[in-house]
């Protein structure tokens, strides 16, 4: 496909560079210098620099009446740039437009996207925010996704050395917990990660990514992690701009208690104003007094949400060792979600990952599969797909299946019932499955299931 992005920031960027290397004919288009030739000197693609809202610079972009353009991805931090220039290629003719939406109000409801006729507008913050009061439910794990339409999620859970299932095999785990449905279907060990079996055992160090149902969470925890005190009740979040806005308003509704924290007078009373179930403080997120008096201690979480990645991460230090039970920190660079390894810090939310892979997502598989990179080091990907009528793996079972190694069929919901597959299962037309593969071995996976990417 010929592919018009607008906007080369770092969801421009890293969404130019993994489309270009799926042999998609991309332009960039882009008026900052210093990112316009980031971009023509990093990438394999073609180069326009202006404005992607102007006419005659998208039309150089190939965005014209008979053009050839197959789709525009407008992702600028600008709503007015990204609104405007789907409306141009809209108008020229452009099958699909996706823009990502800084303003809130734009997101709220699907209708917007309708009367402006774009195809898809996409927030980060909202995803941020469903991700961080995942990570506060489960405690011990420091990333999450759901799967199977919210039936189960994906949980990375660090193997520590008071870990109870400590150098036992997944074979042995399984044997000794019948009762638990769950799946570890990657191991991070060191530099280097794998799709276990059931030979593998724990390692302390390990980041394990495990499928479990989730009304077993509890009990998989007990298997994985020490005991634990009960769930917080109770959240800082430093930082009142739009992710801290989202974070705060979903916390709030699900019964946690919130303290929002904004160094700006005026903002702290719009704030009290539209989140009526949130005590807003006008202070200094860093004030280690403040924290204190307020009542930070081990029953609550601390969550930095700053336009700053380096002040959330030095603030989410802070409230570790000022003995939060978990400290999350929102960062836009991904080069900076390693430092969570390294710091005092729990987790590190990557704002931009969540939007580039969503709109990776709608170009890979326009048919509907998701697919979603968990972490970009671990080179594995998640797809959610369903099994076609014709496909030629329906009736057989897993095990009589080409699936290359490296991959794994994790679960499988069909009607109104999910499972974890063994050898035995067969698949059937209607499946719908979710497949965690290493990344380059995605497409095989496919394939062998018979579903089309086109």
């Amino acid at each position: 496909m010929r592919i018009v992005i607008v906007g080369a920031g770092e969801v421009g960027f890293n969404v130019a560079r993994s489309l270009s290397q799926d042999g998609h004919d991309v332009v960039v288009v882009e008026e900052n210098q210093e990112r316009f030739s980031k971009v023509s000197e990093e990438l394999d693609v073609m180069t326009v620099e202006g404005n992607g809202s102007r006419p005659m610079i998208l039309e150089r972009a190939g965005v014209a009446p008979g053009g050839s353009t197959d789709m525009l991805i407008a992702c600028t931090n600008r709503d007015e740039v990204n609104i405007l220039a789907c409306w141009i290629a809209k108008q020229a003719g452009v099958p699909k437009v996706i823009a990502r939406a800084v303003g809130l109000e734009f997101t709220d409801s699907p209708e917007w996207g309708e009367k402006l006729g774009i195809d898809m507008m996409v927030s980060p913050e909202r995803s941020v925010a469903y991700e961080v009061d995942n990570l506060l439910r489960a405690r011990w794990a420091t990333h999450s996704m759901d799967v199977a339409s919210g039936a189960a999620s994906i949980y990375a859970v660090p193997i520590r050395e008071d870990c109870p299932s400590l150098d036992l095999s997944l074979a042995e785990i399984r044997e000794r917990h019948r009762d638990l449905i769950m799946l570890v279907v990657y191991i991070k060990r060191g530099d280097r990660g794998f799709i276990p079996n059931g030979r593998d055992r724990l390692k302390r160090g390990d980041l394990c990514y495990c499928l479990c149902y989730k009304g077993q969470t509890p009990m998989m925890a007990g298997v994985l992690w020490p005991p634990m005190a009960g769930g917080i009740k109770r959240a800082f979040v430093v930082g009142g701009g739009k992710v801290g806005f989202q974070v705060s308003r979903r916390l709030a509704s699900n019964g946690v208690s919130v303290k929002l924290i904004d160094h700006e007078r005026e903002k702290c009373k719009r704030l009290s104003r539209e989140l009526e179930r949130v005590d807003v403080i006008w202070g200094d997120g860093s004030d280690e007094g403040l924290l204190l008096q307020e009542g930070i201690d081990s029953s609550c979480a601390f969550i930095s949400t700053t336009g700053s990645d380096e002040n959330n991460i030095i603030l989410s230090v802070l409230g570790k060792n000022l003995g939060a039970a978990k400290s999350i920190g929102v960062v836009k660079k991904r080069s900076y979600l390693k430092m969570a390894g390294i710091l005092p810090i729990d987790s590190l939310v990557n704002r931009n990952m969540a939007l580039s892979d969503l709109i990776i997502t709608s170009v890979r598989y326009p048919q509907g599969n998701e697919r979603v990179s968990l972490l970009e080091d671990i080179g594995a990907e998640l797809v959610e797909t369903v099994i076609p009528t014709d496909s030629p793996s329906a009736g057989k079972t897993l095990m009589e299946l080409d699936i290359p190694q490296g991959a794994v069929i994790g679960m499988i919901t069909r009607g109104d019932s999910s499972f974890i597959p063994n050898g035995l299962t067969r698949l059937m037309p209607h499946d719908q499955v979710v497949v965690f593969s290493e990344e380059d071995k995605t497409r095989d996976v496919l394939a062998s299931l018979g579903v089309r990417e086109d």
